[in-house]
């Protein structure tokens, strides 16, 4: 056997492998990046394990069969390079009853190395090293941690390695118990490591993949590359930064959102000329202020413009707003009238008409009445919006939570795109496409009040969704218009 097994790992692993092999600790539970190469480093500690003088018995179980055999093979190259005596025996059944197979290395020791998918059965009656590996993506976790446990009862040690995935699985229970623990001071029966696709690459994760050393701009082009690679923030947050995320409070899925997006919307020039619904989520220095356009064709409402505006004056603001009313048949406009919007929808009301534009400001009831009805729309596949990045993150970025009187909250974290600016001035825009439409500039107002009652089929359909958010009944958006004109 090589003197390798008792050599210090640096040479071999970059840094953070090496701390995790260097860990001599019972419990070893890991937070890490996807394919930062912590398996890997985990199949020579395995190989390490089972070759000593009275090693154990290893057995590994990852969320599917592709996993288990890369692992195995790793076992292989390791075993070769330090010199071990190993035969592959390859998929053995180990309970002829319940037809559970193992991919299987036996080391000169007599040891050998078990690669299992996550079948909880497969693990009753077994005795040794225990590795549950991407265990946050085991289908029954909690049946496997059931059945696994026992394994180690005799005082073997376990590993366990897992990219976050979401926060309702048995993982992230144990992994944030340690998490707390390290927090509070205590001493935690687990020793946690967390690795961030940035810790992996700050310590050569990288130059290793490129072949060379790489400098702080380069690694960074390389961390960009990856990232937009990823296509999806919410992946790239919790998959690689390891920032778990909980889907239940996110408002709109990425299904809705992806559905509704086409590469002919945000493009003034296809506008057909029919009737537009405006919203202008209003700021001037801290957020993006935005002016939405929609344009509906039959039932469906099409983004025809996206103007994003950042620290730009309110008079040129108003300017531009100025160039969709005119370029556009627009039958309303909503604005943000919240602080100092106030005094902009005034502005605005006075040359372009209090019938055309509206002020709503934004209160917990407001905000709630745009999010359930953006999202029916959404859910109706009756939004049509542009394949854009900073967009797409705006209208996912919205989390439903309750206050503490247990009230439904709509709101976003604001981060270096803003605060959810775009998916505001979208609901602004769909919120005036709502309820009694107004005639267009230099139209007759017909005296029939019944002419400019909303078109959209099925609106009826609506009031169970608010009422069972809200707890309102159908006059919520009557009520809440009177109580606007009040205040207003």
């Amino acid at each position: 056997m090589s003197a390798l097994i008792k050599a210090t790992p640096e040479p071999y692993f970059l840094p953070y492998q090496a701390a995790w092999l260097k860990d001599t600790s019972r419990f070893k539970i890991a937070k890490k990046s996807r394919r930062v190469g912590l398996t890997y480093a985990q199949s020579y500690e395995d190989v390490r394990d089972a070759a000593k003088k009275g090693g154990m018995d290893v057995w590994f179980s990852s969320a599917d069969e592709s996993a288990a055999k890369e692992y195995i093979r790793y076992c292989g190259m390791w075993a070769k390079i330090l010199n071990i005596g190993a035969r592959d025996l390859g998929e053995l059944v180990i309970d002829e009853k319940k037809g559970i197979k193992s991919l299987v290395i036996e080391l000169e020791s007599g040891k050998r190395i078990h690669g299992l998918t996550s079948n909880p059965k497969a693990f009753r009656s077994k005795g040794g090293k225990l590795i549950l590996d991407e265990f946050a993506f085991h289908e029954d976790a909690e049946g496997m941690w059931k059945a696994a446990r026992p394994i180690i009862t005799w005082g073997y040690p376990v590993r366990i390695i897992s990219t976050l995935n979401g926060t309702g699985n048995r993982y992230y229970r144990m992994m944030l118990e340690a998490e707390r623990d390290n927090a509070e001071g205590k001493k935690s029966i687990w020793s946690l490591h967390t690795i961030t696709i940035n810790d992996a690459v700050e310590q050569g994760l990288a130059d290793k993949i490129v072949g060379k050393p790489l400098s702080a701009q380069e690694r960074k082009a390389w961390l960009d590359v990856e990232r937009e690679g990823c296509g999806d923030e919410d992946a790239w947050r919790q998959e690689y930064l390891c920032e778990a995320l909980d889907e239940n409070s996110f408002w709109l899925s990425w299904d809705d959102i992806t559905k509704a997006e086409i590469p002919e919307a945000g493009k003034p020039e296809l506008y057909e000329g029919g009737n537009c619904y405006v919203g202008w989520d209003i700021a001037r220095k801290r957020d993006l202020s935005v002016i939405w356009v929609v344009e509906q064709v039959g039932d469906v409402y099409i983004t025809r413009e996206v103007i994003t505006m950042k620290r730009t004056s309110y008079g040129e603001q108003l300017s531009r707003l100025a160039e969709v009313m005119q370029r556009y048949r627009v039958i309303r406009a909503t604005l943000d009238a919240t602080g100092l919007g106030g005094p902009i929808v005034e502005q605005a009301q006075a040359k372009f008409g209090a019938l055309r534009v509206e002020g709503l400001i934004f209160t917990s009831q407001s905000k709630q009445a745009m999010a359930v009805m953006i999202k029916q729309h959404f859910q109706d596949r009756r939004l049509r919006m542009p394949e854009d990045k900073a967009i797409r993150a705006a209208h996912r970025a919205i989390k439903q939570t309750k206050s503490a009187a247990g009230h439904a909250r709509f709101d976003a974290e604001r981060s270096e795109g803003g605060h959810a600016d775009e998916f505001w001035a979208h609901a602004l825009a769909i919120y005036a496409s709502d309820g009694r439409l107004q005639p267009p500039a230099g139209g007759q107002v017909d005296a029939d009040p019944g002419t400019y009652k909303s078109q959209r089929p099925g609106s009826e359909q609506r009031a169970p969704l608010f009422e069972r958010h809200t707890g309102a009944a159908t006059g919520l958006r009557a009520r809440l218009r009177g109580w606007l004109a009040k205040t207003l």
